[in-house]
């Protein structure tokens, strides 16, 4: 029922409630003002400069002169560091595009040994079999004297340039380990392939890393590399937002065991592929969680596979996990049982028995002729492949795409911004932080089991392990997953070439005094460094040591452009760091600065 009007007048229409401007001077207005703080460190984020620099005092031993030097954090995560977060995706991704369609093989065969070295593993071998002689007399102190010889004999082959070790370390009697339940000796599990899952044609693997060569009808050759994505099992229907339509038949406590062996899966997956193809797959890819907060991984593959052999190798391969069964969790985080200090073992807190040792659970399983592993790990049926041409625009936008999310945290990659997404992050959560992570893992008390090594220090359902922690969603170890043959460098090595590339633009030379024969640089150390506190007198404030790097940050830049303007314009180098030489007193401060080198910044 609504208010009578007067003839000739209508209903007045509330007026829509105006936001007052907040009186100047007030604390709403003092609160509305950016603070500088945060604008320094936007400004430092925008020119590449590390936020959180390690304050290093560096003393030169000449003279004695000491001075304080920002280096820095080397973050890999945003939420720690943008600048430096960005600078170690941009090295991934020139690692990833370096390697990814090459050629030719990245590393090259071993040198010929030379005869000083050769001379050397004669001699280590004469010590084994004196040693060998003596041991079977029973002749103790002939031995320690040998051992020693041996020690010596290998440090002369490492200072001598050969790598690796002649043979493993020879087996020290003593009694300290007595006590351990580890026995030594290795458990072997059949190597006969599930009825489950199909065969796969294995061939000798080829010492190549090169893909295919294809020609074209014009006689034009071309080697294109392909792109591939490995996803999990289902483990119940799921929405558009990634939660699922039932949670209590969701498997969760599948996808939490999934998600913490899922690089075992991975490692088996190349290996049955380079098995299957004939020759070493070289991959670089990255592991990041789904929607639904499953693991899955992208690749770029170096050279091209069928489709069929990746789908059929990833239907085929499969980690079986050989541990204690964990059908039954006897104890809770808030009941758990408890140290026996006398017998040195856990029991239980009602009976005060001794729990089921680490080697007697795996003793059971080896009696059982029927026994199962306690878990099985296979890939879902999504594979998807294609092919990459390289120097295309498709082939940047997939190295982009494959490391979008290396500078996140893992559960940070999907936020959950709804209720139901919480509540399947919770319940993902609570599955993960009762799931054994390793042999060593505490959750093993909660099962009845004592782990391996097991000590006071245990907290049952509190394992410290990444994979339990919330925001790893179960994956805690490596993200990037880079081939031993991808590149044939290391992410110092694409930093060296990098710091290269920006000195032969500005025109800065190596010192002809620091290289060898050989062409290697020789630095001999001049300096000391030690980790100077943030409240030591000599370390400005971290603003002020901010404002100066942003400023000089800023002067390399400008010089950087103007040598790449000269150099697009073929005009010789008219030496763009003259000037800095002179403001900065040497080469070395005027290319290298907040302990980072210029490249840092070049696509910023």
């Amino acid at each position: 029922m609504t208010a009578p009007t007067l003839p000739g007048l209508s209903a007045a229409v509330p007026a829509a409630p105006t936001v007052d401007a907040p009186r100047p001077g007030s604390r709403a207005a003092r609160m509305a003002l950016p603070r500088s703080v945060d604008v320094l460190k936007d400004i430092a984020t925008e020119y590449g400069v590390c936020i959180r620099p390690l304050a290093m005092r560096r003393t030169d031993l000449d003279t004695g002169l000491t001075e304080v030097i920002d280096l820095p954090c080397g973050a890999t995560r945003e939420d720690k560091c943008p600048p430096c977060a960005k600078k170690n995706r941009r090295l991934r991704q020139a690692q990833i595009r370096e390697g990814w369609h090459r050629d030719d093989e990245p590393l090259p065969s071993p040198k010929p040994a030379t005869e000083e070295q050769q001379a050397l593993i004669l001699f280590r071998a004469h010590l084994e079999f004196a040693r060998d002689e003596a041991s079977r007399a029973c002749q103790r102190d002939q031995v320690a004297d040998i051992d020693e010889a041996i020690r010596e004999v290998e440090e002369a082959i490492t200072a001598e340039g050969l790598r690796g070790r002649v043979g493993p370390p020879h087996q020290v009697d003593s009694d300290e380990d007595q006590g351990d339940d580890d026995t030594g000796r290795r458990r072997k599990r059949s190597t006969r392939r599930r009825q489950d899952a199909p065969d796969l044609p294995r061939r000798k693997v080829e010492r190549r890393t090169v893909g295919k060569t294809y020609s074209a009808p014009d006689g034009s050759t071309y080697r294109p590399s392909m792109w591939l994505t490995l996803t999990l099992d289902s483990y119940g229907p799921v929405r558009p937002d990634g939660t699922p339509v039932n949670p209590d038949r969701y498997d969760y406590r599948r996808a939490a065991w999934d998600a913490v062996h899922f690089p075992r899966l991975l490692d088996r997956f190349w290996q049955n592929l380079r098995r299957c193809e004939g020759w070493n797959v070289q991959y670089a890819g990255c592991v990041e969680p789904q929607r639904r907060l499953a693991p899955h991984a992208h690749f770029a593959i170096r050279g091209t596979i069928a489709r069929d052999t990746l789908r059929t190798v990833a239907a085929a391969t499969y980690h079986q996990v050989w541990w204690p069964s964990v059908d039954v969790q006897r104890y809770t985080a808030d009941r758990p049982p408890v140290w026996d200090e006398a017998a040195s073992t856990w029991v239980d807190p009602d009976t005060r028995e001794p729990l089921t040792t680490w080697t007697e659970a795996l003793d059971a399983i080896d009696a059982d002729p029927d026994a199962e592993p306690v878990h099985v790990v296979r890939f879902g049926v999504q594979v998807d492949a294609r092919g990459v041409m390289p120097g295309t625009t498709d082939a940047e936008r997939t190295i982009r795409y494959v490391t979008k999310y290396i500078t996140k945290a893992t559960g940070d990659c999907h936020k959950a911004t709804t209720d139901r997404q919480q509540r399947h992050l919770d319940r993902l959560w609570a599955a993960l932080r009762v799931t054994p992570c390793t042999d060593r893992c505490a959750n093993w008390l909660l099962y009845g089991i004592q782990p391996k090594k097991a000590h006071a220090k245990l907290k049952p359902g509190r394992c410290k392990g990444k994979v339990h922690q919330r925001e790893t969603l179960g994956i805690g170890g490596r993200r990037i997953l880079i081939s031993r043959d991808w590149s044939g460098k290391t992410l110092a090595d694409h930093k060296h070439d990098a710091k290269a590339w920006v000195k032969a633009l500005l025109g800065v030379t190596t010192d002809a005094a620091s290289v060898d024969t050989q062409g290697d640089t020789i630095e001999r150390v001049r300096h000391a460094w030690e980790l100077a506190r943030p409240d030591d007198g000599d370390v400005p404030p971290l603003a002020h040591r901010l404002m100066r790097s942003i400023s000089e940050r800023a002067r390399w830049r400008s010089e950087l452009l103007a040598a790449k303007d000269r150099a697009a314009q073929g005009q010789p180098n008219l030496s763009a760091t003259a000037d800095s030489t002179e403001q900065h007193g040497t080469q070395h401060d005027s290319t290298t600065h907040n302990g980072e080198e210029q490249p840092q910044w070049i696509s910023s």
